[in-house]
């Protein structure tokens, strides 16, 4: 059930796998507490690499993971 008083917007949102630690990466955005900075994401996939070959590269990252880098570089 989707509690009415949150937006369509927040609820499909990944953005809560996107971390800003200033111990971790010097504050750099990072995926979840891996240590695996947004853009590193983001270069791969502005390369061509597409999400499967991430995701082979990377195994601790999972598909959201990636969704949410592209989603909160577009909020930026």
């Amino acid at each position: 059930m989707i509690d009415l008083d949150v937006s369509l917007d927040e609820t499909m949102s990944e953005l809560n796998r996107i971390v800003i630690d200033p111990d971790k990466l010097g504050g750099q955005p990072i995926i979840r507490s891996l240590r695996i900075r947004v853009n590193d994401v983001l270069d791969l996939l502005a390369v061509g690499a597409p999400h499967a070959e991430i995701l082979e590269d990377y195994p601790e990252l999972e598909e959201a993971d990636i969704i949410a880098a592209l989603e909160y570089v577009s909020r930026q």
